[in-house]
C-alpha cells in the first residue's frame, strides 16, 4: 500500500495552514527545544545531586550546606552536560529511541571518565565524589525521560510538517531515497507533483505522483501542506513556476532539493547539482569575514600549541612502542595537497608494516587494513597517529578543522570521476573534519563521493561554532575509541 495520500482522501474539515503550523517545529527550532530541555534537566539534576551530597554531610540545613560546601565550579555542571550530549543534537538521531538511550548512556560514561581523570590527578580529597556522581546519575535519568517524552510527543504526526515533492525525475527520486532512510520520517510526505503526464498515477519509491501543477494548491489546502520541496533539475515550465509562487504567497515554505538534502543529511548532493552551483555556493554564500579567519587562526595556534606540548610528552613512549612493534622509521611523511592545491609534507606516527612510507603509494588505507599492526589499530582508534600534525597546524599548512588532506595522485583520479571534487581545496586541510565525525574512512569511490559531500557541506557552512562542534565530537570519538 502506498505511503502517500491519494487526491480523493480529502480532510473532512480543512483548517487554515497558519493555525496548523503553530506547534509544528522546524529543524532549527527542534534543536533549540532539545537544548533548553536538556539544560533544565541538568539544573534539576544539580539540585538533586547537591541534596544527595548534603545528606551524607554533617551540615543538616541544606541552604547552609550550599553556602559552605560546594565549590563554585560545581554550579557550572549544567552547562557542561549539553556538551556531552552533542551527538544527540542531530534532530534525526534525537528522534530515534535506540540512538537516544545509547547517546545518554555514552554521555554519562564519558562524563564519569573525564571526571575520574581529573579527580585522580588532583590533590587527595580536594574534589567531591558524591555530589558529582549524584549529578551524573540524576542528569542521565531526567534527560532520558525528557528525551523519550520528546520522541513520544514532538515526533507524532500532529507535530510534523506536511510536505509535497515537486519533481518525480532522478533528482526527486534521490530525495525520496534519502527520506526513506529515516525512522521516524522527518515530515509527512503527502505525495508527488509532476507535469510529465507519463508519471502521473505511478508510484515512485512508495509515493504516488498525484498530478501536475494544476493540483498543487488543492493539495496544499486539502492536506494543510506547510512545505513544498522542489526537485526539478531541468527547465521549469511557466505554469509550475506560477503554482509555486501561489503556494509561497499562502505562507508555504518552498525548499530546493539541494537545501533539503543538506538539512536532512548534513552533506551536499554532488550528483544532483547544477553546473553553476559551485560558483553560487562557494563564491557568493561562503565569503567568510576576516573576523572568522582571525578567530580560526587564533584557535589553530592555541590548539596547535597545546597539541605540540602533549606531543612532546607522549612522543618518547609512542616512539618506543612503534619501534618495538614495527621498527624504523617511527614517523611517516608524505606530500599532500593543501589549500589551493599547494603541496606540503604531512607527518604521522607509522601504523603500518609496509608501503606506508612510499611517496607514491596509491593504495587507500582501509578500515581494518591488513597492513595495520595491532598497535597501529589502537593508535588509529584513538587518533594518536595524527598527533604530529599539530606541527603542520602551527606552521599554517593545516587547520584543526577542515577536509582531510589527500594524496596528489589520488586527487587527480578523484577529480576525473567525482563532480566538484576540487572544491575541497578552497580551505586548509584539517586534523579532523565534518566528514570524519560523520562518516569515517572511505574505501570505495562511492565512499569518497559521500566524504566529499560532507566536506563541501562544511566549506559552505563553516563558522566558529561548527568548528567547535566538530572538535568536541572528535574528542568524543577519541575517548570512545571510534576512530578508524
Amino acid at each position: 500500500m502506498s505511503k502517500s495520500l491519494a487526491t480523493d482522501q480529502i480532510m473532512d474539515h480543512p483548517k487554515p495552514i497558519h493555525k496548523l503550523n503553530r506547534w509544528r517545529l522546524r529543524f532549527g527550532e527542534r534543536w533549540v527545544l532539545l537544548l533548553i530541555g536538556d539544560f533544565l534537566m541538568a539544573v534539576a539534576a544539580l539540585l538533586f545531586g547537591l541534596y544527595f551530597w548534603a545528606v551524607g554531610q554533617e551540615i543538616p540545613d541544606f541552604v547552609e550546606f550550599l553556602k559552605v560546601r560546594p565549590q563554585d565550579w560545581v554550579f557550572l555542571l549544567p552547562f557542561a552536560w549539553p556538551l556531552l550530549l552533542l551527538e544527540l543534537y542531530d534532530t534525526h538521531r534525537a528522534a530515534n529511541r535506540r540512538n537516544t538511550i545509547r547517546g545518554v548512556l555514552t554521555a554519562a560514561l564519558l562524563g564519569i571518565v573525564l571526571y575520574a581523570v581529573i579527580y585522580f590527578t588532583s590533590e587527595p580529597k580536594s574534589l567531591p565524589r558524591r555530589g558529582v556522581a549524584g549529578f551524573v546519575i540524576f542528569a542521565s535519568i531526567l534527560t532520558l525521560l525528557w528525551r523519550l517524552f520528546y520522541i513520544r510527543v514532538f515526533t507524532a504526526p500532529r507535530f510534523m510538517h506536511n510536505a509535497v515533492l515537486v519533481g518525480a525525475g532522478s533528482t526527486g527520486q534521490a530525495l525520496l531515497q534519502v527520506f526513506n532512510q529515516f525512522s521516524p520520517p522527518p515530515f509527512n510526505l503527502v505525495g508527488l507533483v509532476d507535469d510529465d503526464a507519463s508519471k502521473i498515477g505511478h508510484e515512485i519509491e512508495g509515493f504516488n505522483v498525484i498530478g501536475g501543477s494544476e493540483c498543487l494548491m488543492d493539495l496544499i489546502t486539502d492536506h494543510a501542506v506547510t512545505d513544498v520541496l522542489v526537485a526539478i533539475s531541468g527547465k521549469m515550465e511557466d505554469h509550475m513556476f506560477h503554482a509555486l509562487l501561489d503556494a509561497q504567497e499562502q505562507g508555504v515554505m518552498i525548499t530546493r532539493m539541494p537545501v533539503a538534502y543538506e538539512e536532512l543529511l548534513g552533506r551536499v548532493p554532488v550528483h544532483h547539482l547544477e553546473a553553476d552551483w559551485i560558483l553560487r555556493s562557494f563564491v557568493n554564500e561562503t565569503r567568510v569575514g576576516g573576523f572568522y579567519d582571525l578567530l580560526k587562526r587564533l584557535l589553530d595556534i592555541l590548539g596547535g600549541l597545546v597539541g605540540v606540548v602533549i606531543l612532546v610528552a607522549i612522543s618518547p613512549l609512542i616512539s618506543l612502542a612503534v619501534y618495538l612493534d614495527i621498527g624504523k622509521p617511527i614517523v611517516f611523511s608524505q606530500y599532500r595537497a593543501g589549500k589551493g592545491g599547494q603541496p606540503y609534507r604531512i607527518i604521522k606516527f607509522r601504523t603500518m608494516v609496509t608501503r606506508e612510507n612510499q611517496e607514491n603509494d596509491l593504495q587507500l588505507a582501509k578500515e581494518d587494513d591488513e597492513r595495520t599492526t595491532k598497535l597501529g589499530r589502537l593508535m588509529r582508534k584513538t587518533r594518536l597517529d595524527e598527533w604530529p600534525q599539530f606541527i603542520n597546524v602551527l606552521k599554517g599548512e593545516m587547520s584543526l578543522v577542515g577536509p582531510r588532506p589527500e594524496q596528489f595522485n589520488l586527487m587527480t583520479q578523484y577529480q576525473q570521476q567525482i563532480p566538484f571534487y576540487r572544491g575541497r581545496l578552497l580551505v586548509k586541510p584539517g586534523i579532523t573534519g565534518w566528514a570524519q565525525v560523520n562518516f569515517g574512512y572511505p574505501t570505495t569511490m562511492e565512499g569518497m563521493t559521500r566524504k566529499l559531500e560532507y566536506d563541501l557541506y562544511y566549506i559552505k557552512h563553516r563558522n566558529i561554532w561548527l568548528d567547535l562542534v566538530i572538535l568536541l565530537r572528535t574528542i568524543g570519538t577519541v575517548i570512545g575509541f571510534r576512530g578508524q
